[in-house]
């Protein structure tokens, strides 16, 4: 009953395999999607296509440096599991294999004796858990219903922000993604709701082999207008990274 959004996997690789200087020309990469992704039911495919005969690994598309591309490898995984449709992830890009796939050889489990590869295994498996607590993840996968856009324009600074919702009136999370290596301080989101929104996922923690930026556990929503909305959280989105954030209301 799925169905393989292939636009989705085509244009969010080759958006990914930019480098971050020249990704706010591709933008529209990353928002096209939400003008069909509720047509159908569909499934995000990562598929052994993607990774075999000469195109590479997922952490062999990824621009820069070893620690951007680990960094970009974290960040498109967790801008996966946000969006709205069910996961397709082959094996060997849940330690960041650096070789394409060999269906003759085994896969390089001695990698993940390394800190950075240890780390998007263990990103996998808390966007797993995250995935499966959060109602607002993954209740309304295939309904419009469970996506809005917050800021689907900011392309100078290569950051999307979006809600996703569950049926419940009292499960919202919200993602946002920084997809430069430049930190984004004191970066305004609008948000309807007054409290606190918790950060539970941050793919920059140093538990992932990131920087370790963030916002200490969450930011509190003010009355200052942004995004058409009547209030706003001020945060600190970190380089190369997506972060999440739940509303749980009041203190």
């Amino acid at each position: 009953g799925l169905k393989w959004d292939m636009g989705w996997m085509h244009d969010t690789l080759r958006y990914f395999s930019k480098e971050p200087i020249h990704r706010r020309f591709h933008h529209n990469d990353l928002t096209f999607r939400s003008l069909y992704a509720f047509t159908e039911n569909f499934m995000l495919p990562l598929s052994h296509d993607e990774v075999v005969h000469g195109k590479g690994s997922l952490l062999g598309k990824m621009p820069g440096d070893d620690w951007q591309r680990f960094a970009n490898l974290r960040a498109l995984l967790a801008y996966m599991w946000a969006q709205s449709g069910k996961k397709l992830l082959f094996m060997g890009a849940e330690i960041g294999q650096y070789r394409e796939w060999d269906h003759d050889g085994g896969l390089d489990w001695q990698l993940t004796e390394s800190g950075r590869h240890a780390g998007v295994q263990r990103l996998v498996e808390d966007l797993n858990r995250m995935y499966r607590a959060e109602p607002a993840l993954h209740e309304l996968d295939s309904d419009g219903g469970g996506f809005e856009w917050i800021d689907a324009n900011d392309n100078e600074a290569s950051v999307i922000t979006f809600l996703r919702r569950a049926r419940s009136s009292d499960d919202l999370v919200l993602f946002a993604a920084n997809l430069t290596p430049v930190p984004r301080h004191n970066y305004r989101i609008g948000v309807d709701r007054e409290g606190l929104w918790r950060e539970i996922m941050n793919t920059d923690a140093e538990l992932y082999g990131g920087s370790g930026q963030g916002n200490l556990g969450g930011a509190e929503s003010f009355p200052v207008p942004m995004h058409g909305r009547e209030r706003s959280i001020n945060v600190t989105l970190p380089p190369l990274a997506c972060v999440l954030f739940k509303h749980e209301g009041s203190p």
